[in-house]
């Protein structure tokens, strides 16, 4: 089996252990209070399956990430979204729609192209210690600003979530490669040591603030999350690693395509999750002091009988008598 097919292969079984945690997380967020605490959720079983679930999906990231580029392995991330609708789907007890199965279809679309088009060789470019330490400060920065309070906690939060992410695998990339490289230099240097750190609090962050977002529901945050991970690890692909895409002119109209082909079938699954898997509203009770009187009569209304004539005694009741 070539790289890239082995990439390929574990970036498919990642996404669907991302997709497992992630309806997890789901599922614990709307079952837990906004106000509890990460100390809470600390001694609850469901939290702890989210995290392995998502630790072995970010092996398998690591080991794809080992055997093919950024630009190859992070759009394969968006099948995270493509796997979690069957499976929100029968965690929820309901059928996948139409709209789910054409936002399904466009998404592996717009994904087949772009993997046309991405650079198929094995990495072998690392980031240096500036450039680590200037990645890690400006994602800090952007999930400084993402953090703010203000509308839309929930996407803000996804956003910062995929960002970290994708920042996580970036750094990952340049680690394994590094560790992995028999070029004869030290295995532990300040650079490593440094990346491993970064790496470790992105991945964490990530996964906090992913939990956050998913308060408000799965599909919206789910889908910012999926979009934000490939930009960024791309980006710094592109910039800073030396990755290039494939082919001339027909591979970007044809990368393009594909954008706005993935980009639509996002848009579709995150309206039909968002639908399927908001908040519904509870019934409405009746409370007995709000209650409004009856204006229905019931029978008719008694006439009063009219007054004896003049020196006549009026009857007495039989039932009156001694």
């Amino acid at each position: 089996m070539s790289a890239t097919l082995l990439a390929v292969a574990l970036s498919l079984v990642s996404a669907g252990a991302y997709a497992a945690a992630a309806v997890a997380q789901s599922r614990l967020a709307g079952r837990t209070d906004p106000s509890t605490g990460v100390l809470r959720l600390l001694g609850r079983g469901a939290w702890w399956s989210a995290v392995g679930l998502n630790a072995g999906g970010a092996l398998l990231h690591v080991a794809a990430l080992n055997y093919g580029p950024l630009t190859l392995v992070q759009p394969l991330g968006a099948l995270t979204l493509v796997v979690a609708v069957p499976l929100g789907a029968r965690a929820a007890g309901r059928r996948v729609g139409r709209v789910e199965w054409r936002g399904t279809a466009l998404t592996l679309l717009g994904l087949g192209a772009l993997l046309l088009t991405a650079g198929g060789s094995a990495p072998h470019e690392t980031l240096s210690l500036p450039e680590a330490l200037g990645v890690g400060a400006a994602t800090m920065a952007v999930v400084a600003g993402l953090g703010r309070p203000g509308a839309r906690p929930g996407l803000r939060h996804a956003a910062a979530s995929g960002i970290t992410s994708g920042v996580a695998s970036a750094l990952t990339q340049t680690l394994t490669v590094a560790v992995t490289d028999h070029s004869g230099g030290p295995l532990f240097s300040w650079r490593l040591l440094t990346v491993a750190l970064l790496v470790s609090a992105f991945a964490m962050g990530g996964l906090l603030l992913s939990q956050t977002a998913y308060r408000g529901g799965l599909g919206a945050p789910l889908a910012v999350v999926t979009l934000a991970n490939p930009v960024a690890a791309a980006a710094i692909g592109l910039a800073l690693l030396g990755e290039r895409l494939q082919g001339g002119p027909v591979s970007l109209v044809l990368a393009l395509l594909g954008s706005a082909a993935a980009v639509r079938g996002v848009i579709l699954l995150s309206r039909a999750q968002g639908r399927n898997t908001g908040p519904e509203a509870p019934p409405e009770v009746p409370v007995p002091g709000d209650q409004v009187p009856s204006r229905v009569v019931i029978g008719s209304p008694r006439r009063a009988d009219p007054a004896p004539p003049a020196g006549v005694p009026e009857p007495v009741p039989a039932h009156a008598s001694g």
